[in-house]
């Protein structure tokens, strides 16, 4: 699920900045211009569009306290892999053989 969802996020590369889309809707509002009738139904599909993508956030089912929980096991993973490379580096076992 989660490589799915940063496979989209990498491919799509789309931004999802609404900004854009307000700045024209807000210039067709100065202008009294009817374009505003196209912009908004653009708006629309790109709010859409940022709401689908949150709710396929790997995670995004979880509770805060559990990603905090999550996260802190990963973190422990992490720091033990450390020691053990560590460990095994000063072993010596990786050095390049003397010709």
């Amino acid at each position: 699920m989660m490589a799915v969802a940063q496979a989209k996020l990498e491919k799509g590369g789309e931004d999802y900045s609404l900004l854009p889309l307000v700045h024209d809707i807000i210039k067709c509002m100065d202008k009294d211009s009817q374009d505003i009738h196209q912009e908004l139904p653009k708006l629309k599909t790109k709010i859409q569009e940022a709401r689908e993508q949150i709710s396929n956030m790997p995670g995004i089912d979880s509770s805060p306290l559990a990603q905090q929980q999550q996260l802190a096991t990963l973190r422990e993973q992490v720091r033990t892999k450390n020691q053990l490379l560590q460990k095994y580096k000063s072993l010596c076992m990786f050095d390049a053989p003397k010709a």
